[in-house]
């Protein structure tokens, strides 16, 4: 039986309009995620903490207060300090275009906007959270190879 697939889904700072956040929620566990919801005004190290406690797969954050730019890397940095490189870190909301490559490159996963199709949003997320972790699972086996630890039945 397949993993299931874990996703946070985070408002932090201020912004006090949860309905996307609950929306996106619910299309995940629809899709057969199991879901965490912070609820509003989480602290990053809020969302750290249970990331690494609930051992997260898929970081959703829904921002509509233009604080993406500042908290969206934070979380990412934060969650990279405490050796947590393999979860998958999605941004949505009211992110203007000129804003998505800088996500992109401070190491957001993907970026939704209004008008994205929660389908989309999902089958982004699994497909990222099957990816990284087959790289993880190719890097074990090199690992082993090398060390001479591989076993074979």
């Amino acid at each position: 039986m397949a993993d299931i697939v874990k996703v946070l889904i985070a408002k932090p700072g201020l912004d006090g309009h949860d309905r996307g956040a609950k929306v996106i929620a619910r299309a995940f566990e629809d899709a057969g995620a199991k879901v965490y919801y912070t609820g509003l005004h989480v602290s990053i190290e809020g969302i750290v903490d249970l990331v690494e406690k609930e051992h997260i797969d898929v970081v959703g954050v829904s921002l509509l207060s233009g604080a993406h730019v500042t908290i969206m890397p934070r979380i990412i940095n934060a969650c990279r300090e405490r050796g947590l490189n393999d979860v998958v870190f999605i941004l949505g909301g009211i992110i203007p275009q000129a804003d998505i490559p800088s996500m992109l490159d401070a190491g957001c996963d993907g970026v939704f906007t209004p008008g994205s199709r929660l389908d989309d949003c999902t089958n982004f997320a699994f497909q990222k959270v099957a990816e990284k972790k087959a790289a993880k699972m190719m890097e074990q086996m090199t690992t082993s190879a090398v060390t001479g630890t591989l076993k074979i039945n």
